[in-house]
């Protein structure tokens, strides 16, 4: 099924994605239109254009391949499936991520991965191919995030404030060098090959979805972000 989206409000977009039977369907002269696939089961969506605010807010395991820009909250609190973005991504990719992955073959903006979580199987995944904003991983709880820095020229590929909160998960930086003033909840390390086997998948899937050379990339100086057991968030609270 093919939707032209040019002269459709997203509500009436949105109606005809969910009241269709087909489990693949291309939507055309996507022109800002909000919350694209939330809470879809069971489709493969492909979206030529940019999509608005919240793609996929809530999705159930479908699949949505975007062939240009994302706006700010894709995956907003996600269940499964995944997110293929072949542009950047705007702020808040992955707000309250529960499971699923998402790929952005180009840059992220502000609080990507903000408030991801984890629950037993269910480990979320964010890959950003180059590089994001501040507050990256803000109040992280569980899954992980991979910044690669494709194409930043040696700087270091995430804004200030990276892993602001962070209690959870983990984040893995390709650079040379560590992020500023990384505040005293997390913990660097320079990530051994043990750490990377968590990734090594899911970069390959990454690498397979924009044609890129997984060897090349694993070869580089990763950095492993974790919460600080010596300085945990919780101290920030009243607690027992």
């Amino acid at each position: 099924m093919e939707i032209n989206a040019y002269s459709l409000h997203f509500r009436d977009l949105n109606e005809k994605l969910k009241a269709s039977s087909d489990s693949q369907i291309t939507i055309t002269n996507c022109l800002g239109h909000r919350y694209i696939g939330s809470g879809v089961a069971g489709k493969t969506i492909d979206i030529h254009g940019t999509p608005g605010n919240a793609l996929g807010a809530y999705l159930a395991g479908s699949t949505i391949n975007v062939y240009g820009n994302a706006q700010d909250a894709t995956g907003d609190t996600m269940d499964t499936g995944s997110i293929i973005v072949h542009g950047n991504c705007g702020d808040t990719t992955g707000y309250g991520m529960r499971g699923g992955k998402i790929f952005v073959k180009g840059d992220g903006g502000y609080r990507v991965g903000i408030h991801m979580k984890e629950y037993k199987e269910c480990k979320p995944v964010v890959i950003i191919g180059g590089k994001v904003g501040d507050f990256l991983g803000e109040y992280q709880a569980g899954g992980i995030l991979v910044v690669l820095g494709l194409n930043s020229d040696g700087e270091i590929p995430v804004g200030d404030f990276c892993g602001t909160g962070m209690h959870g998960g983990a984040i893995y930086i390709r650079a040379n060098t560590l992020p500023n003033d990384l505040p005293g909840q997390v913990a660097a390390q320079v990530a051994t090959s043990e750490d990377l086997e968590d990734i090594v998948p899911h970069i390959d899937e990454f690498c397979s979805a924009f044609d890129l050379d997984k060897e090349a990339l694993l070869n580089s100086k990763f950095y492993k972000l974790t919460a600080n057991s010596k300085n945990p968030y919780r101290q920030l609270y009243t607690h027992h």
